[in-house]
Order: C-alpha cells, then sequence, then structure tokens
C-alpha cells in the first residue's frame, strides 16, 4: 500500500473508533478528502484506495484537477469562502459548496449553474465569533436559509463551521455543539437537512461527539501541502 492509502486506511479506522465511542455508527459519518494544494497523482493514489469525494479551496487549480480526472467517478465539493468572480467556475464543476455565508453568492451560484442536478451547498457559521472567520453569525443562517430555499438550482444541505484552532477538546464540543442546535432549528423551522459538515484532523473526536455526518481531513492523509 502506499503512504496515502494506509493514511487514509488511518483515518477511516479513527472515524470508526471515535463513532463506536459516541455511541454512532461510522456508517453515518463521511469522509471528505481535502485535497487542495495536492496533484492529481495523489488523489488517483486515495481514489485506488476506495476514496470517492475530494474537496478544493481554490476554484483555478481545481478545475485543472476535475478536468484532468474526468474519466474517473469522484465528487467534488468546494470548501471554504467562495469569490464573487469564481461563482461560475464553482457552479459549472462542483457538486456541492460548503461556505456559502451571503445571499447574493448563493443568487450568483444558482443563476450560473447548468441544466441538470441542483447544487448541493451549506451554509458557514462562524461559531467562534473571530473576526478573521467566514460565515454568518449565529441566528443569521435562518434568513440564509430561507433565501436559498427559493433558489431552484441550489439544494440547502446542511450547516459547516470551521472553529477557532486548538486543542481544547471542551470548547471544540462547546463549538460543534452549537452548529448541530442551529441545525436542529432550521430543521424544525422545515428546512430538510441532513449535513453537519464539522471536524478536521485536529478535532475529529469532538466534531463526530456532537453529530458531524461529513468530516473534512487533508493533512492526515496528504501530508504538509505547499501552494501549487
Amino acid at each position: 500500500m502506499t503512504t496515502i492509502a494506509l493514511n487514509l486506511q488511518a483515518v477511516l479506522d479513527r472515524i470508526e473508533r471515535s463513532a463506536a465511542r459516541h455511541g454512532r455508527s461510522a456508517s453515518g459519518i463521511a469522509l471528505l478528502a481535502v485535497s487542495k494544494n495536492c496533484p492529481a497523482s495523489y488523489i488517483e493514489e486515495a481514489v485506488n484506495a476506495g476514496q470517492r469525494a475530494f474537496g478544493e479551496s481554490y476554484a483555478q487549480e481545481a478545475v485543472k484537477k476535475i478536468t484532468a480526472l474526468a474519466h474517473l467517478d469522484l465528487q467534488w465539493h468546494f470548501i471554504g469562502p467562495v469569490q464573487s468572480n469564481k461563482t461560475r467556475l464553482i457552479a459549472e464543476h462542483f457538486e456541492w459548496v460548503h461556505g456559502i455565508d451571503r445571499a447574493r453568492i448563493a443568487e450568483r451560484l444558482n443563476a450560473a449553474r447548468p441544466d441538470g442536478p441542483p447544487l448541493n451547498v451549506c451554509i458557514q457559521v462562524n461559531v467562534s465569533g473571530e473576526g478573521s472567520k467566514s460565515g454568518v453569525a449565529p441566528g443569521e443562517e435562518r434568513q440564509l436559509a430561507d433565501v436559498i430555499a427559493g433558489l431552484p438550482r441550489l439544494r440547502l444541505r446542511g450547516l459547516m463551521a470551521i472553529p477557532e484552532p486548538g486543542g481544547d477538546t471542551r470548547l471544540q464540543r462547546k463549538r460543534y455543539a452549537l452548529l448541530r442546535e442551529l441545525q436542529e432549528s432550521l430543521v424544525r423551522l422545515g428546512h430538510p437537512l441532513d449535513t453537519l459538515s464539522m471536524g478536521m484532523s485536529d478535532d475529529l473526536d469532538a466534531a463526530i461527539a456532537e453529530g458531524a455526518t461529513l468530516v473534512r481531513v487533508g493533512t492526515a492523509i496528504f501530508g504538509a501541502r505547499e501552494t501549487l
């Protein structure tokens, strides 16, 4: 097995152990392999090990890889802030977008989405209140959810968060519990959400404990990376 294949299996094992600790089934937790700043060859190694969903943060870099790997049956997720001038590229090449925090971005993605399946989207919530982070403030997700629900080429799937880094497990769980509670509130209001996109290499266990349905892991699979 290659290093990437071994790393991938280690992450899957970690998810399974964490799910068991918290009384959950690992089958309800999807792994998104974050492949930004990775060459297409790394992605192919992960594909050969069974991974199908990949996350990218830089639209132009991603489209090159999506085109190069078009012969493979892969699912592409755009994660992080969406720039207005990249909405067409993203709408045309991705199946998912994690990180919508403005109605204008949602409207531009909807207008640029080609005919076919709607674009799956998550609203990013700034659960830690950091000025440097994207995301709506807790409580503002309701208005944005209503806007997205009225856009026919988008499908609102859930919420996403990237809390402040740090090793305080209690704080990690507090941030993710807030995101879960916000999602539950939206469901009660009639939004049929099924995705909690939360948890990365350093806080995977806290996210799973609080109900993550999709975890985004890059470094633990592909190693430290430099900008391509």
